[in-house]
């Protein structure tokens, strides 16, 4: 299996710290794609480099390189997911402005009928922005806010970080443990 993993500038990069993690333990290709604010924002809440994201995916992709594989169609992959989401990319891959590396590989994405998962983060969200999230989810883009449920009891934020992790995991065909399975009553 082969996922690209794209981190945008949104809060919420403990998920895919915890996703490129899950992956690795796996042994799933994972094809990294930073953005500058996605860079910012890991190392200001989580404390983590480029260069320590880097070294939890097989291959890194640099933002402006429009050469690189994920650009292209040609090259087969599985799944795509971004996370956390940023408006700005969330808006640029909705109306098919490929002005980065991440925006092209959704591009692509879209284009070639594979999964794509974007893990919007902003509250509220304003009319555009479920404009946009209603146009994506149209076509086929799965749609998917980091909001935990609580009917588990965490007792950590880990906890809700794995949940959501495995849900992701879920959505792309992943057989996982990760998530507190819901059994009924």
């Amino acid at each position: 299996m082969r996922v690209v993993v794209g981190i945008s500038g949104g809060s919420g990069s403990i998920y895919a710290i915890s996703l490129l993690k899950a992956l690795k333990e796996l042994n799933i290709e994972t094809h990294l794609v930073v953005t500058a604010m996605g860079e910012y924002v890991t190392k200001h809440e989580c404390g983590m480099n480029l260069e320590e994201l880097k070294g939890l995916a097989t291959y890194f992709h640099d933002n402006k390189n429009f050469a690189a594989p994920i650009a292209s169609g040609s090259f087969k992959v599985d799944s795509m997911v971004v996370l956390p989401c940023s408006m700005k990319t969330l808006s640029s891959v909705a109306n098919g402005f490929s002005d980065s590396l991440l925006a092209r590989a959704c591009d692509v994405t879209i284009k070639e009928g594979r999964k794509l998962i974007l893990v919007p983060r902003e509250t509220p969200l304003s009319p555009i922005h479920l404009e946009n999230m209603l146009k994506l989810s149209r076509i086929g883009v799965t749609i998917f806010p980091p909001s935990p449920g609580f009917y588990n009891h965490p007792e950590t934020l880990e906890d809700i970080v794995l949940d959501m992790t495995g849900r992701i995991l879920d959505m792309m065909g992943v057989e996982n443990n990760l998530v507190n399975r819901w059994k009924g009553l």
